[in-house]
């Protein structure tokens, strides 16, 4: 039996969540993405011409999943959320807590490279996927070692 719990730690650590969209045909699609957690909505990067966001412009109805899974330990919580996501304008400040969250606070130890090329802030390409959940929903079988009677937390 899954258990319930607060999803909030879960969001502020740097996993990779799983984004599953639906294409012009109705064939399900995802893809992996770095997300923020702010202001009650997820946050993933984005652009113009990227295959994710061309698919939410058609059908809007998204899900995300993100699992924070650690086997030696036995934790294993899975928080899922389903909602309408856009692909919403660049928000340079926004998109740099974003980055923050994954490669460190400190934007002059970021790999160069990777911030010129992949992570560009000042494309006027870039996006943000914006989904606002309808529903967020838990599970929590970190008892998968252990058993129910001495599940994590």
């Amino acid at each position: 039996m899954a258990r319930a719990f607060d999803p909030e730690p879960v969001l502020a650590m740097p996993l990779m969540a799983m984004l599953a969209t639906v294409s012009d045909e109705g064939a399900p699609r995802n893809a992996p993405v770095w997300f923020l957690w702010e202001d009650g909505a997820l946050w993933m990067p984005s652009s113009t011409g990227a295959s994710s966001a061309r698919r939410l412009e058609h059908e809007p109805r998204a899900a995300v999943e993100i699992v924070q899974f650690d086997n030696a330990g036995g934790v294993l919580l899975h928080v899922g959320m389903r909602g309408e996501a856009a692909c919403v304008a660049m928000q340079p400040d926004r998109f740099r807590r974003l980055l923050a969250k994954y490669l460190g606070p400190d934007e002059a130890a970021w790999n160069p490279w990777f911030v010129d090329t992949v992570a560009r802030i000042d494309d006027p390409h870039g996006r943000l996927i914006r989904l606002v959940p309808d529903s967020v929903f838990t599970n929590n079988v970190s008892f998968f070692r252990t058993g129910p009677a001495l599940a994590w937390p």
